[in-house]
């Protein structure tokens, strides 16, 4: 199953689109693989990771992801999609609900990896 990273949705109005739904919309039509676009949901507005340590990242993320109720994902391999990962504190966060709500697997495909040494 293709998971995106969710967006909050105060996050989502100011976008107007979840640029990881998007990828995982495309690779779902691309491949057949079923797709859980409302498997996650960012219940808590986070400040923008940007410019903070992997630390901080960690900290601001702490339970703010967490499974939609209803979300059935026991058993299953999760490939989770996002646009972009820099420490991995988000793919972590959304990994640890999936596998919580008995995800069997998570794999993480991001569109680019920023390498900064000042993250850790």
């Amino acid at each position: 199953m293709l998971v995106p990273v969710p967006l909050h949705a105060a996050r989502l109005r100011q976008r107007r689109y979840n640029q990881a739904a998007v990828l995982a919309i495309a690779l779902a039509r691309l491949t057949g693989r079923p797709l859980g676009l409302d498997v996650l949901c960012r219940w808590r507005a986070t400040r923008k990771l940007e410019g903070l340590s992997a630390v901080e990242r960690r900290e601001e993320l702490a339970d703010a992801i967490s499974l939609n109720r209803g979300a059935d994902v026991a058993g299953k391999r999760v490939l989770l999609v996002d646009d972009v990962m820099t420490t991995g504190a988000t793919a972590h966060q959304c990994a640890v609900a999936l596998r919580e709500g008995g995800a069997k697997r998570v794999d993480v495909l991001t569109l680019a990896r920023v390498a900064d040494p000042r993250l850790g």
